[in-house]
């Protein structure tokens, strides 16, 4: 395989204040995907959106600063609830071809819920480390979402 061809994989693990429904929620809710997925510097935009296995996304994000914006979209492979969700992406960009695998597991946990996301097949046109970078972003923004504790009559 050549370095062009090479894909990359990120791990990340994360522990939020937060029950396991309500970041797994977060992942499959659309309002809430717009809200934390795009890192730093980017808005996000959900175009379509069938949550169940076999289901279907497309989703985009622009560069805030230059107005580019990039497409993917995939199927979700696995949903057990407030525990696993499995999907796919693929870039619109034929430049970045393949599929990433992407896995998230949610175990509750005294303080709240463990996080652990495994995005595999990422394509050699990224680098890991912007993967990386753009996925603690989001994790963080994520984090913003999820563990406020609000009362609807505040």
């Amino acid at each position: 395989m050549s370095d062009e061809q090479k894909s990359g994989t990120v791990r990340l693990h994360r522990v939020l204040r937060a029950p396991p429904e309500r970041v797994y929620r977060a992942f499959l809710d659309d309002d809430a995907r717009v809200k934390w997925l795009p890192p730093h510097g980017f808005t996000g935009k959900v175009h379509q959106s069938d949550v169940r296995v076999g289901g279907h996304y497309r989703m985009s994000f622009t560069n805030f600063s230059t107005g580019a914006s990039h497409g993917w979209s995939g199927t979700y492979t696995e949903l057990v609830p407030d525990q696993r969700i499995r999907y796919t992406d693929q870039f619109d960009d034929p430049a970045m071809p393949g599929e990433m695998d992407v896995q998230v597991s949610l175990t509750a946990v005294a303080c709240g819920t463990e996080l652990t996301v495994v995005q595999a097949g990422i394509p050699a046109a990224i680098p890991v480390e912007f993967c990386y970078l753009g996925w603690q972003e989001s994790l963080a923004l994520l984090a913003q979402l999820v563990e406020p504790e609000i009362a609807d009559d505040a």
